[in-house]
Order: structure tokens, then sequence, then C-alpha cells
């Protein structure tokens, strides 16, 4: 009989599965009718009534009919084609633009500007002084009168500042799609030359490569340093250190012939290229040397322990000061152009701007880095604009104003950036980068506009230096090759060039360097 009983109960659930719901959801096309009688008028603010999509199909207005009404269903039918100018979008779209999105402030000021009578007092004051409205232009980094004030579609949310993300690079193989500036030069595709380079340190937290005002290029392979010029093609083996000791940086002073040199052991030495000796050997340093800066006769070197030393090679007692911040090594070194500003990137993601003063703590210790700051410059024309660039888990560019310590603003390459060199004749900047492309890519200051992409390398550019008369850039990269690029070719006839493929002499940077 407990069978029987079973199945009947079985049975009795399954009837009532299959009757009609009295309670529920209201059905989608019910819901969307009073959704529009709802509404008042088109373009309306959307009213949600959240108790409407759970009630019953009941209509009673109040607690006591609802006994009464229980049974009843709706007389109303819905419509077969609801009328359109119910149906509105929170959103933009190609005719109705997104409010959130729309500048408010310049569309009012445009309005105010185009009623007659009004004088701006602003643009009086623009107009008188042109290269005054000029400088306001390149500091915005945008040009107002072309900025656009509606809003069609949304933009995509930006990622968190500091997010972390070891995985992004995995989706930053293809080659960038940003807006290219227009270009009225030409700019050659490939290579000036190409020299083997062979025991190049794959390091990227090294600085092997410079370019002196004297017009010779000195590059430390390995333990060996190499000097060359490139208008008489003459190579020169200036150093060789012993053992398992290599060269870690070197750097030319701004006008002469002396040559900065960092090494392994924690020293830097000061070689007199002329004569070929070395005329000085400064210690101090706990660990190796990897970037040297120079201010005039005072010599900035930082090294791996994170400390960076000031050496006046003008006296017996060369060491006056040290600047203690960074926790990890120093790889990137640069003074500003009026020598009041010492900018330094580390591996601890930290850039820190020093005053000449040398107090002993940063003017502005800057973390919006992600990975470690090698490629750091100054503007040549504007002495407190100072460019930094990150590793492969930042990949930006970033601006900033050197007296306040503000980002003036940033740009995503999508690849590693290993150095940055400025173009005073174009205005604009060059920057090496390494996985995916290992490109070059010239940017259009402020605007950062893609103007030019160089690609050649098979692996990630290690250094980056410019030429003295600024028309072309060397670069040394882990594939073990420099490249030279006439990326800045000058217009003017008055300015002698390099001479680069002139000399009928060999053409190897060492005895086994060959142009390929």
């Amino acid at each position: 009989m407990a069978q029987f009983d079973f199945e009947t109960g079985v049975k009795d659930c399954l009837k009532n599965l299959e009757a009609p719901l009295s309670k529920g959801p209201v059905p989608r096309w019910q819901r969307k009718e009073r959704e529009r009688l709802s509404r008042g008028k088109p373009f309306s603010p959307l009213r949600t009534n959240t108790r409407g999509l759970r009630a019953s199909n009941s209509e009673s207005s109040t607690p006591g009919n609802k006994s009464k009404t229980a049974n009843k269903t709706s007389k109303k039918t819905p419509q077969k084609s609801p009328k359109k100018f119910g149906l509105t979008t929170p959103r933009g779209d190609r005719f109705i633009p997104n409010r959130q999105l729309t500048d408010w402030e310049w569309s009012h000021f445009q309005v105010i500007q185009g009623i007659e009578g009004t004088d701006s007092n602003c643009e009086m004051e623009l107009e008188a002084n042109p290269e005054y409205g000029a400088i306001i232009a390149e500091n915005l980094g945008c040009n107002p009168s072309n900025s656009k004030i509606l809003r069609f579609k949304s933009s995509a949310p930006l990622t968190k500042e500091g997010h972390q993300n070891t995985l992004r690079v995995l989706y930053c193989q293809s080659k960038p799609t940003a807006p290219k500036a227009k270009s009225v030069r030409h700019i050659p595709q490939a290579e000036d030359r190409i020299l083997d380079a062979p025991e190049l340190l794959n390091d990227f937290y090294l600085n092997l490569l410079d370019w002196g005002s004297m017009n010779r290029l000195a590059l430390a392979l390995g333990g060996a340093l190499f000097l060359w010029n490139p208008i008489t093609d003459d190579t020169e083996h200036l150093i060789q250190m012993n053992g398992e000791d290599f060269i870690s940086s070197v750097r030319w002073i701004g006008q002469g012939n002396i040559l900065a040199v960092g090494n392994s052991r924690g020293h830097v030495q000061l070689w007199d290229v002329d004569r070929s000796c070395c005329v000085r050997v400064m210690e101090g340093h706990a660990a190796r040397v990897g970037s040297l800066a120079w201010n005039a006769y005072t010599l900035s070197s930082g090294s791996r322990s994170g400390a960076i030393h000031q050496h006046d090679v003008r006296v017996a007692a060369h060491h006056i000061g040290s600047l203690v911040s960074h926790t990890q090594e120093v790889c990137g070194l640069q003074w500003s152009p009026d020598g009041k500003l010492l900018a330094s990137g580390g591996n601890d993601n930290v850039l820190n701007i020093w005053d000449q003063s040398q107090t002993g703590i940063p003017l502005h210790n800057i973390t919006h880095h992600q990975a470690a700051v090698k490629a750091v410059a100054w503007c040549p024309w504007q002495a407190s604009v100072l460019a930094s660039g990150g590793g492969t888990a930042d990949r930006h560019i970033r601006f900033w104003n050197g007296n306040t310590g503000s980002c003036l603003s940033s740009v995503d390459t999508n690849s590693q950036v290993s150095a940055i060199l400025w173009s005073k004749e174009y205005r604009e900047l060059i920057s090496g980068h390494g996985f995916s492309q290992n490109q070059l890519t010239i940017w259009k200051y402020p605007a950062m506009t893609r103007v030019k992409e160089l690609t050649g390398h098979t692996s990630r550019i290690l250094q980056m230096t410019m030429s003295p008369d600024g028309q072309y850039v060397a670069t040394a990269a882990a594939d073990e090759t420099l490249r030279l690029w006439k990326c800045f070719a000058t217009q003017q006839k008055t300015k002698k060039s390099l001479g680069m493929g002139t000399a009928k002499g060999g053409t190897s940077l060492m005895s086994c360097m060959k142009v390929r």
C-alpha cells in the first residue's frame, strides 16, 4: 500500500507543476508596456519600478481589494507595435551624445564667446602674444580649438593605477594601432649601417654606449672598450679588463675628450682618449657602477647598491656627497640642461628628482611606474620637462614637471622602454623598445602621435645614443649588433654631415666587426 501512496503523491505533484502559474514575474511584454505608459514624454529620465518587476498579474491598488481581484486578469491587451517615441536609451548613439562625457565647460565657454559684444581678455592676450599662446598649447598637450565637445560613445574603463599583471605583455604582440602624425620629411626605414658587436652584455640595467661631442662613439663589449670614429672609420681598442671583470657604464664629458668608465669592481675611471691613458681612478662604491652623468665638472655615478655618489673631478678629495634613496640598482641617471636637477631611475620602480643643493633627500619621489625606470631624458628646450620610461611590466612613457613633480601626460607604448632621446630640431622624441617588436618609435611631442616605427633588431634594444649634430641615432641590442639610423636629417645646408659611409678604409668596429 505504501508504494501506491507514493505513486499517487508523485502524480499530484506533477499536476501542480503543469498547472498555470498564479504568482511569478510579470511577462516581458507586460513589463515593457508598463514602462512605456509610465513615461510621459520622450527623452525623459528612465523611471524604474523595482516593485513592479516582482508584482503578480493582479493590479489591486489597495490591500482591501486584494481578495476581490485575485482571480481576475487584466483586460488590457498589449499593442502590436508600440510607439517609437517611447523607446529611449540612457547611452549615446550617433545622434544622441553621451551626457557624462560631454565637455560642458568648453561648451559653455564657446557659447559665451559667440555672444555679440562680448570681449575675451584671454583671446586678446593670446593674439597680442602668440609665443605665449604657443607655450600654453604645448604644455597643455592639445589644441582646445580642435577638441570635441560632444561624445557619441562611451570610453573604455581605465586600468587602476598600480595594477600589475605579468601576462599583459602576451596581448601586445601585434603592432600598435595608435594614430600616426603626418610627416613631411622622409625617414629611411632601413638602417644606415649595421656593425657586429660581439660579447655585448645582455643586461638591461647597464649603460654601455655613448656618443661624445668630439664625434667618437664609445661601446663596451664585455671587459673591452672600443672607440669608433664615423668619419674616418677608425677603431681604437682603449681598455681591456682582466679576468671576469667587465665594464658596466660609459659617459663622455659634455665638451672635451674625457671619458668616464664604470666597472664591475665599483670603480670609476677617467680616461684621456687623445693620449689613451687613464688619468684618475675614483673608488667608493660597494657594487658595480651601472650609470653615469656629467654636470660640468661634477660626475654622478649610480651603483647596484642604490647609492649615487657625486664626484668633483678637479680636486683631490673627489667625493663631495652621496644621494641615498633607491633600494635597488640605479640604472638611469641624467642631469637637466640647466644643471639644476638630477633625475635618477632605479630597479625599485622609483623615479627620483634631486636638487643641485644635494640635501640628501630627493626633491620628488615618484612611484607611478610599475617596472624598472632606466629611460630618463630631459627636454632640451624645456629644462623642467622630464620624460621617463618603464620596463616590461609598465611599458609607459610619462612626462613630468621637474619643479613640481606633477605628471603632465603619459602614453602606453605596448612594450618595454629601454631608452629615450629628444630631437630639438623637430620637437620630437625617439624611444627604444624590447619585446615584441624591438622597434624604434619616433613620437611627435606633445601630442605623442607616432611619426615612424623603425624595425630591424631581432632582439630587445639595450642602449641608444644620438650623434652630436642630432641627425643620427645609434642603437645596441641583445642581438649583438650596432645599428645607425638617420632619423632626424636636417634641412639646413649649412650643417655638415657626419660622412657616414664615405670612408675608404675598413668598416669594422673591432677586428671582427663587419658591415652587413
